[in-house]
């Protein structure tokens, strides 16, 4: 039990040394996050249609 609370005592000793991001900076990188996903998504759904059809028109 002594090491468990030792292993805690030092996990929240480092958290306050971590260097949390400012709001303004969080909302910029989620945004940046959110595009990006949005983005990749359409993408691979446009390049797997592209790539059924391809197939339907081998397959016919």
């Amino acid at each position: 039990m002594k090491r468990l609370t030792e292993f805690f005592r030092g996990v929240a000793r480092e958290m306050r040394k971590v260097s949390w991001p400012k709001r303004k900076e969080l909302t910029k990188y989620t945004i940046v996050v959110l595009t990006t996903v949005i983005i990749m998504s359409v993408f691979f759904a446009v390049v797997d249609l592209g790539i059924s059809e391809l197939i339907r028109l081998v397959i016919e």
